[in-house]
């Protein structure tokens, strides 16, 4: 420390011992506490990333967990829907509560508080960044075991918005098997990395479909390079959704909850050692 030093680092530039570097990390709503937080992303739109977060709180549920999902893609929330919530999310002075689903999955969505749920969000990237921030500080999320964030697509302002607005524990990246999306999937990668958040799995959507008749899996966009990410990057495990005509269904007919299937069992693992 030099010898001049005022003592006030706010009108410094000078790199010191002294200095301490201020944390970016909003306060929890004192009617809250979240022991896990994961984030799920994806490099681009329509890979099935919504999908996969209402999957993921889905099973975690089942074991006994609380799980809740803040659904950060302020302009396309899809979570409501997959979990047929068409109410609106109520309030007090002290703040807003989520809504459960019917097996008890706490959701917060911007969904949840319009007044049609077709009315278009035209909001600039501050004001978006800046609702996400609210659903972590404002609503009373009371005791959860695992939160799913569910990250609208992209590497822009509401993904570094969360990762350093709120203490994530995790990462997992979704994609499609196109040759094009496993490049932007590296993208998200290495913005994880930078950011020094943990990516636990890359998960492959529309990996395959399976034939009615002999059982056989069609990769209908090819093979995958998941595999091949995921080691050049030290990441331990992957899984693989297929093309399922029940899945969709059941998301549009916000019964998501009543899902049938073991593909992220061994990624659900992972996070519950979170």
């Amino acid at each position: 420390m030099s010898e001049e030093c005022s003592h006030n680092c706010e009108n410094c530039g000078k790199d010191c011992g002294e200095r301490t570097k201020e944390s970016l990390l909003e306060k929890l709503n004192n009617g809250s506490r979240v022991k896990k937080v994961i984030g799920v992303v994806s490099g681009k739109g329509g890979v099935g990333k919504s999908l996969v977060t209402s999957l993921l709180a889905v099973m975690t549920q089942r074991k006994g967990y609380q799980a809740a999902i803040l659904d950060a893609d302020i302009t396309g929330p899809s979570i409501p829907q997959a979990f047929g919530l068409h109410i609106h999310a109520e309030g007090t002075e002290s703040g807003l509560y989520p809504v459960d689903s019917k097996t008890g999955i706490r959701v917060m969505s911007l969904n949840l508080l319009m007044e049609h749920e077709t009315d278009p969000v035209v909001w600039r990237g501050p004001i978006i960044a800046g609702t996400v921030k609210q659903f972590w500080t404002d609503v009373i999320w009371g005791d959860v075991d695992y939160m799913f964030i569910d990250m609208p697509p992209g590497t822009g302002d509401v993904p570094l918005t969360v990762f350093q607005s709120i203490p994530v524990d995790g990462l997992v990246i979704v994609t499609s098997p196109q040759e094009l999306v496993g490049m932007i999937v590296e993208k998200a990668v290495n913005m994880a990395g930078m950011m020094n958040i943990p990516v636990l799995a890359l998960v492959e959507n529309m990996s395959y479909v399976v034939c009615p008749d002999c059982g056989r899996e069609i990769h209908v966009f090819g093979q995958g390079r998941i595999g091949e990410i995921a080691k050049k990057h030290s990441i331990q495990t992957t899984a693989h959704l297929p093309i399922d005509p029940k899945l969709a269904a059941a998301c549009d007919a916000g019964m998501i909850e009543l899902f049938d299937g073991n593909w992220l069992d061994s990624l659900l693992d992972i996070i519950l050692k979170q």
